[in-house]
């Protein structure tokens, strides 16, 4: 091959790397982005939630902890289920180490866990060890789920509603009315966004 054919070839590829960088990387990005824009905006921004203030306080995909300066559950609001992405001494929920435990159903370590949620819920919300839900004492595959189970959210009712001042039917009402059912009838269960349920108590003002 001569330098002049070498340099011919090199250049056609140089240049149809440009163009495929231009068209793939610019052109593709920019097309999905205005689609995504134009068609589903809340989505494309990261499903974003806002408190009464109109300030965005959240995501609706990503969950996060509602704990003291200590540590400890917040008891006006309702807790979501454990979190095992952790980095850098976050409690929780972190999507820059998501991640699910990777421990096996008979891993020692995880049963420990397990048994250690399940009393301190329970005495927590007041209730024998058998009523705590399974995801309220195991994370996620994602460790980011936003979502608890109706039966979780029922078993918390009685402690909000009493810090919160509130009747206990008031705040049952919330938590009904934030159940979301299977998606498109028979997909996955019935879930209660914990963001979206501890705003709409806030908005209460109580």
């Amino acid at each position: 091959m001569t330098t002049r054919t070498t340099v011919r070839t090199t250049g056609v590829a140089l240049r149809a790397m440009l163009v495929f960088t231009l068209v793939l990387g610019v052109g593709y990005t920019l097309l999905v982005t205005g689609i995504g824009q134009l068609a589903l905006p809340w989505q494309a921004d990261g499903s974003p939630v806002q408190n009464g203030s109109g300030d965005t306080v959240g995501s609706a995909l990503v969950g996060q902890t509602f704990l003291d300066a200590d540590g400890d559950a917040l008891p006006q609001y309702f807790q979501p289920r454990p979190s095992a992405a952790t980095a850098d001494g976050s409690t929780g929920y972190d999507a820059g180490a998501s991640s699910g435990s990777n421990l096996g159903p008979e891993n020692p370590d995880l049963v420990s866990a397990i048994h250690e949620r399940r009393t301190a819920i329970a005495e927590r919300e007041g209730v024998d060890p058998s009523q705590v839900p399974a995801d309220a004492v195991t994370t996620s595959g994602s460790g980011l789920d936003p979502d608890i189970s109706p039966a979780y959210a029922l078993l918390q009712l009685p402690r909000v509603a009493a810090a919160r001042g509130l009747d206990e039917a008031a705040v049952r009402e919330v938590v009904e009315a934030h159940i979301q059912q299977r998606d498109l009838g028979y997909l996955g269960d019935p879930h209660v966004n914990v963001l979206e349920l501890n705003l709409a108590l806030d908005a209460l003002g109580r």
